[in-house]
């Protein structure tokens, strides 16, 4: 008996390269980021974007943004493996913490200088809670839709 992923999904004979992979990963990226900003720019009056194109414009900048993040903060951090010691572990964390934080402000601006006033997020500190409220809603989305994604096979 056939599958329902075999009757909706083309035939295939290759395993998808790792190319094709980080293009999956990084379009459903987009596309969950999509949907994070647009329901903060539905509900809520601190965060503002103009039209649906901006919006996936937008959502394509973070995305890369917000990945590019995440492989310097891997690789940053590839520089503590075998350090052992509590100043080590602190400074490690500390490190984490700076990129991860400091990488918001990267990406307001990165949003201010290609939409200006097209993408607005308000409130404390210029904004930037907002975003990093924005932010932090779209990688745990990612997450919980990578590890349902890792729960099918």
């Amino acid at each position: 008996m056939a599958s329902i992923a075999h009757d909706l999904l083309p035939a295939a004979d290759t395993l998808p390269t790792d190319r094709q992979r980080l293009f999956l990963l990084f379009f459903a990226g987009t596309l969950i980021d999509l949907v994070i900003l647009g329901l903060y720019a539905e509900y809520s009056s601190k965060v503002y974007v103009d039209t649906f194109p901006t919006m996936l414009l937008a959502s394509i900048l973070m995305q890369a943004l917000l990945k590019g993040t995440i492989i310097i903060e891997h690789r940053v951090l590839a520089r503590f493996k075998g350090k052992t010691g509590a100043g080590w572990k602190t400074l490690k964390y500390l490190t984490a913490w700076l990129i991860l934080f400091g990488s918001k402000f990267v990406i307001l601006e990165a949003l201010s200088l290609a939409f200006d006033k097209d993408v607005h997020f308000s409130g404390a500190f210029h904004g930037i809670v907002w975003l990093i409220l924005v932010a932090f809603s779209m990688v745990i989305a990612e997450e919980l839709i990578a590890r349902l994604y890792r729960r099918l096979a």
